[in-house]
């Protein structure tokens, strides 16, 4: 069994921070930590994602809905949808992310690049 205890994994940075729990040919967790204001850049790579606020408020990006999200909230976007992550900006926000399969790392670069610009959207 792998486990994980969003305690022991949190950690904050100048971005976000992405703690990878486990990792599969068909499956990938995070635990994700937002400082205020911080966020996964919109993206879309081929694979579901489901994300599970544990704490803080912020919004998530499906397609073209942004939703707002809080403890307790699921939600789940399908492959090759447009999604992002933003913590509000006065909270910090936690949450699981399971994506199925793994995205690539070349998916990713649309990730990065938002990270570098500063900027949620495209």
């Amino acid at each position: 069994m792998v486990g994980a205890d969003f305690d022991a994994e949190r950690a904050y940075d100048d971005r976000f921070s992405a703690r990878e729990v486990f990792r599969s040919d068909r499956m990938n967790v995070v635990c994700g930590y937002f400082e205020p204001g911080q966020f996964i850049p919109v993206h879309a790579p081929d694979s579901d994602v489901a994300i599970t606020i544990r704490s803080g408020t912020g919004l998530v990006r499906d397609g073209g809905v942004d939703h707002a999200v809080g403890p307790g909230d699921v939600v789940v976007v399908a492959a090759g949808t447009d999604r992002g992550v933003k913590a509000d900006e006065d909270t910090r926000l936690e949450g699981l992310l399971v994506s199925a399969p793994p995205p690539a790392d070349t998916e990713h670069e649309p990730v990065r690049e938002g990270i570098r610009r500063n900027e949620f959207e495209p």
